[in-house]
């Protein structure tokens, strides 16, 4: 059964009802334009650098304005509504990355929390550590929805391949990646690697992200795509502002570039062994 799925841009900011309303603006109109399943960015809810800031205005799950808006836009459009990601308030004082798939009844069907930290120094200036602030995710999981099997993850999970074989293995057809890529690893690596986890498993790729000059200061490279399982990109969007991308998805596709290149049937168990280069006075055999 194929399906049209869109995935919306946004240029989330720091005050959570203000993304919210800007959420429920494009959901309604990538409905309107055919889509069944919608999926917005990681971290639609607040982009907010300066974390007591956030820690001030963020909820729990039960609480939280875009859990609430997402539930009720996917039951008033009767339509499989994704929030990428939004920050969700914990016990412990920490955060949530947490995306939410809602079916067209409003019911939470999936919760993922991004497994991948984004620990990192760039040439730029920029550094970031996403585990001073958030709680690892350490389960992922394969949904069986009318019209697909559908693997999860959150941005900086693209760069760990294992987590997109596992989950093609278990039988996912359509893999999703909400993202807020910085501007910088965006222009280097976001096209490359979404479409190498399509080509290197045989599924989908829809990836909404962040686009644009964000109100805590940062940048982020926006180019929402949704690839095929050859590896073709079948629709993106620009760097920056809000924008809205459709396609249609057939997972009839899955099978037969599955059946071309079958390297998930060709795959095998093997060992490594880490053994001594050069030595004196020669090479070692």
């Amino acid at each position: 059964m194929s399906f049209k799925a869109a995935a919306v841009q946004m240029c989330s900011g720091v005050d959570p009802e203000k993304n919210a309303a800007a959420m429920a603006r494009l959901v309604r109109e990538a409905a309107a334009q055919g889509a069944t399943y919608v999926q917005t960015p990681e971290m639609t809810g607040m982009l907010q650098r300066d974390r007591a800031a956030a820690r001030a205005v963020l909820a729990d799950e039960t609480r939280d304005i875009i859990v609430k808006t997402g539930s009720a836009l996917a039951a008033e459009l009767g339509i499989y509504m994704h929030v990428g990601s939004t920050p969700i308030a914990l016990a412990d004082g920490k955060i949530a990355n947490r995306g939410f798939l809602f079916g067209p009844d409003g019911r939470i069907l999936n919760r993922y929390d991004k497994i991948h930290m984004f620990d990192v120094d760039l040439d730029n200036g920029e550094s970031w550590r996403e585990s001073a602030a958030y709680t690892a995710g350490s389960e992922a999981r394969v949904l069986s929805l009318p019209f697909a099997e559908m693997g999860f993850a959150i941005c900086y999970d693209v760069r760990f391949p294992a987590l997109f074989r596992a989950q093609a293995i278990a039988g996912a057809e359509v893999m999703t990646v909400p993202a807020a890529f910085t501007r910088q690893t965006g222009e280097a690596h976001w096209e490359i690697l979404l479409r190498a986890r399509a080509i290197e498993n045989g599924v989908f790729v829809i990836a909404a992200a962040q686009a644009g000059r964000h109100e805590d200061g940062r940048e982020t490279f926006g180019n929402s795509m949704i690839i095929d399982p050859w590896g073709t990109v079948l629709v993106s969007a620009g760097a920056t502002g809000e924008a809205i991308i459709l396609a249609e998805i057939d997972p009839c596709a899955v099978k037969a570039a599955r059946d071309k290149i079958p390297n998930l049937r060709n795959g095998r168990e093997f060992s490594v062994e880490k053994i001594a280069g050069a030595v004196a006075g020669g090479v070692a055999a």
